[in-house]
């Protein structure tokens, strides 16, 4: 017996999160010394071409790369508690901001990087996650909370 392929149906797999995000850098030493100008966090592991930066349940992957093009629209989202805090320094790092809505830059390698602030999006961590992280009580706003209960969240 055979069966049609367009007959079959197969379940899909739902997308659930990110468990990491990696991105192409010139220098690794390079790249801890200037994310961590504006971002306080801890190295889960590190070589001469790879480094990882802990974000809890989810990590941020730096990898060795040469010669490669600045990203014009592609970007990543990276949420921190205190978004004010990494404007100030940024700011102070003469690095400029690409979006007057958003605050999006560019890493030396041309990583296009937009901060959001944990507190004013649907992105949420597990309680036990926080405290783990020392962010026990990070909150979140009234539109946040919001969205996250339109959804049944």
């Amino acid at each position: 017996m055979t069966t049609d392929k367009t007959e079959r149906t197969h379940r899909k797999a739902r997308a659930i999160g990110i468990n990491h995000v990696a991105l192409e850098v010139g220098d690794i030493d390079a790249a801890l010394a200037f994310y961590g100008q504006f971002l306080t966090f801890e190295l889960r592991a590190k070589s001469e071409t790879m480094a990882f930066i802990d974000l809890g349940d989810q990590f941020l992957a730096l990898t060795k790369a040469e010669n490669r093009p600045r990203d014009a629209h592609r970007h990543f989202g990276l949420v921190v508690d205190d978004k004010d805090a990494v404007r100030r320094i940024i700011d102070d790092m003469g690095i400029d901001i690409v979006s007057g809505r958003f605050l999006d830059f560019y890493d030396p390698w041309g990583n296009r990087i937009e901060i959001v602030s944990y507190d004013a999006i649907q992105f949420t961590k597990a309680e036990n996650v926080l405290v783990g992280m020392g962010l026990k009580g990070l909150g979140k706003t009234a539109a946040a909370r919001k969205e996250l209960a339109e959804k049944g969240m």
